[in-house]
């Protein structure tokens, strides 16, 4: 057999026909070298804090680990022009400050407070203003004497409870300059079912919000023809309760095209997809401001509280329940919940029946930084802050090493850390009516990015 250098001159009819499985062989070999080399050779894109600790930042979600997504500093989805910033984001004591544009990917600093907690300040600052002068949405009309109407409005009564941010989503893009009663001006379509309140009619429970769901969009793709232009690209629902994400069973074509805003944002499971959908915070319902953080004196290195439903919590309480530096309860507290928190450097955000709850949202108001064990969650506003810079991921798996992992952090870490979650808790928080730069912006801000779909011509 000739050597395989001199087949590549060869006229390709004139090779026996063993050839033809040598060659693909021989170039998927050099290519295996090729990619290994370029493996060892380049510098990982996942940048971990320079910490002695054993905190990890994996690159797939084959490890067992929580991927928190960290994205180029030039923004996800586009490329835009910069522009210097004035004044818009958060300063350590809460006030606005202006915020350095240059990122910490491919920099030499090493120095957590020069990291800013976004992934690029410029990028989001233009195109947020340009989001508030041109996104428009359309919402699906229902009748008058519609018996499910309750279901279609929003609530007429201030947001409660723990899965509040739908409510208050809905309550705020309802009276918003966002809306056009002219779905020729629409960037997208607003499915305005609530789940919440299906999922408390007695006429549909739980078990039917699946057939509910399924003759909605059928009635809507009969009597309009935006949702057969793009077969849902450009529609979008938004839920907080994690029935969300099944209540789509019976409408494959939501789940696999329709861009889902709901707190279950995991990506491990099956009905949510990254980048398509995106997370929507949970946050426990307050109507005051932040308390003041700089007077309050944080003795305990790591606090926790909630219900043992998951192996997770069930691993955290066994490992650390009689420690003396991290509080890790279950049940009712013989303090206050808020006194817990502000007494607290760290406070840990650690999974339960889903990926999402309002620990996160509870840690930033009261100024504590979250520590997160919730493998695979699609983290909020993920294509906009760098969680790094507020937060610690550990993975679950070294939940023992925790001690170890938070008393690795120096007081200058610390203090960079907590400084940042000061500067980005107003993004975690509703107001009624919404004010800029809060969740309400930040989840429109987050369907401004996703807005851009083909739509097929019906003429």
């Amino acid at each position: 057999m000739a050597h395989p250098s001199m087949l590549l001159h060869r006229p390709l009819a004139s090779l026996p026909s063993s050839t033809f499985f040598f060659l693909p062989a021989t170039l998927a070999f050099f290519t295996t070298l090729f990619i290994l080399f370029y493996i060892f050779t380049t510098p990982p894109l996942f940048i971990s804090h320079q910490h002695k600790h054993n905190l990890k930042y994996p690159l797939g979600p084959s490890q067992s680990s929580p991927l928190t997504p960290i994205l180029p500093s030039n923004g996800s989805f586009h490329l835009s022009a910069k522009f210097p910033l004035n004044d818009v984001f958060g300063g350590e004591d809460g006030t606005l400050s202006p915020v350095s544009s240059r990122s910490h990917f491919g920099s030499k600093r090493n120095s957590m407070n020069d990291i800013d907690v976004f992934h690029d300040g410029d990028i989001f600052l233009e195109d947020y203003h340009q989001m508030n002068r041109s996104f428009k949405i359309y919402v699906y009309p229902h009748r008058r004497d519609d018996p499910f109407a309750h279901a279609f409005l929003p609530v007429d009564f201030q947001p409660g409870a723990n899965y509040a941010s739908e409510s208050y989503f809905k309550k705020a893009l309802m009276n918003s300059h966002f809306i056009t009663k002219d779905p020729r001006k629409a960037d997208l379509f607003f499915l305005p079912f609530s789940i919440a309140r299906l999922r408390h009619d007695r006429r549909v429970g739980g078990g039917g919000i699946q057939s509910f769901i399924r003759d909605y969009i059928s009635n809507i793709s009969t009597k309009y023809p935006y949702w057969n232009r793009t077969g849902g690209a450009d529609h979008f629902y938004v839920a907080c309760h994690s029935i969300g994400r099944s209540a789509m069973a019976k409408a494959e074509e939501v789940k696999l095209n329709a861009i889902q805003i709901v707190c279950s944002s995991s990506y491990f499971l099956p009905g949510y997809v990254a980048h398509k959908d995106a997370s929507l915070p949970q946050v426990w319902p307050r109507t005051d401001d932040p308390p003041t953080i700089t007077t309050s004196k944080r003795n305990k290195l790591a606090f926790f509280a909630g219900a043992i439903n998951s192996p997770v919590r069930e691993k955290l309480v066994k490992f650390w329940r009689n420690d003396s530096e991290i509080y890790a309860h279950f049940g009712r507290l013989k303090t206050p919940y808020a006194d817990e928190i502000l007494g607290s450097k760290f406070c840990l955000h650690v999974k339960g029946f889903e990926v999402n709850t309002a620990r996160i949202a509870d840690s930033l108001y009261y100024g504590c930084v979250p520590i997160i064990l919730a493998n695979y969650y699609d983290l909020p506003f993920a294509d906009i802050l760098n969680w790094k810079s507020f937060s610690i991921a550990v993975v679950t798996v070294d939940i023992p090493l925790l001690k170890k992992i938070l008393r690795g952090i120096t007081s200058y870490e610390y203090s960079s850390l907590r400084g940042n979650v000061l500067k980005v808790r107003k993004h975690f928080q509703w107001h009624v009516p919404p004010i800029d730069f809060d969740a309400f912006f930040m989840v429109m801000y987050e369907l401004w990015l996703r807005r851009s779909c083909i739509r097929m011509s019906n003429d």
